[in-house]
């Protein structure tokens, strides 16, 4: 299930709630990405509980595959989750590196991802 949020300067973000289908393919996204973009979206807000565990894990390639599509879409992303805990240092600079180069987004809560997104 997707929620739209509307920001103050008028940017329309997605939201996949949680409890929606796993995503575990590039296809999967594709047909999100479609849904979003056909309804005004640019943004996206993924929670971490609805990615396959496979995109977590780097060298599955998912990773790569997904975050390519926001790039070629020109859309940013942002995912929620608790990523304090990631053991794996691979990942972790993954994630620091996409919070500084602003596409991909790896935070907390909805309200920062929206705050991030709304830049």
């Amino acid at each position: 299930m997707i929620k739209y949020h509307k920001t103050a300067k008028g940017i329309s973000i997605a939201e996949i709630l949680p409890g929606s289908e796993t995503i575990g393919t590039t296809g999967d996204l594709l047909d999100i990405l479609a849904d979003a973009g056909y309804n005004g979206s640019t943004r996206l807000i993924i929670h971490s509980a609805t990615l396959s565990s496979d995109f977590f894990d780097l060298r599955t390639g998912l990773a790569g595959e997904i975050l390519q599509k926001f790039s070629n879409y020109r859309m940013k992303l942002a995912i929620i989750g608790d990523f304090t805990e990631v053991k794996s240092k691979a990942l972790r600079d993954f994630i620091r590196e996409s919070n500084t180069l602003g596409t991909i987004n790896f935070v907390g809560t909805a309200e920062e991802a929206i705050a991030r997104l709304d830049r």
